[in-house]
């Protein structure tokens, strides 16, 4: 289905594909209301009828949703119109650090170090808040024109309680960024 120029929630209209992953494409889009540049990620139409999908869009918005710190993605709103659920976030004017390491090569340490302490601010914020993000990785982190990390996708965050039990047997993450254990 063509989306550009398509509006959504009375509200976003949107203006341009400007990414994707395994679950969701992600548009550039105007609020009218508030006449200002969003990002607008997509359930994927073929996971638009699918429960646990659905379910797992549903648990990013929430978890994302519930943060509020400079070094995550804000989230702005979330909606569910024609068989298409969305989530509005902050637009963020940069691109993911797995670009930046393809077009840079190596980093500089003091980069590195910079960026790697802006993540893990974020990532304490959502500890803090009992939401562990499990999938930490180069394409999940956008890194600003101004070099500020920011911690997206939260696609398959966990929110956790003293009551949380771990499923032995079970995979989530990207293999790629499993730690050996």
């Amino acid at each position: 289905m063509e989306m550009i120029g398509k509006i959504l929630g009375n509200r976003y209209e949107i203006l341009e594909k400007i990414g994707g992953g395994g679950m969701a494409t992600v548009y550039k889009a105007r609020c009218r209301l508030l006449n200002r540049k969003v990002a607008l990620k997509i359930l994927r139409d073929e996971f638009a009828n699918d429960a646990e999908f659905i379910k797992r869009f549903q648990i990013e918005a929430q978890a994302a949703a519930s943060l509020s710190h400079p070094n995550i993605v804000s989230i702005y709103d979330v909606g569910h119109e024609e068989g298409m659920h969305y989530i509005v976030m902050e637009l963020i004017e940069g691109e993911t650090l797995k670009d930046v390491i393809n077009r840079e090569g190596k980093l500089q340490w003091r980069d590195a170090v910079k960026i790697a302490s802006q993540i893990a601010s974020g990532l304490e914020q959502a500890h803090n808040n009992h939401i562990i993000h499990r999938d930490i990785k180069p394409h999940n982190i956008i890194i600003t024109k101004n070099r500020t990390a920011k911690v997206t996708d939260f696609g398959i965050a966990k929110a956790v309680s003293n009551s949380t039990i771990n499923a032995f047997g079970s995979t989530i993450g990207s293999v790629h960024y499993f730690s050996p254990e």
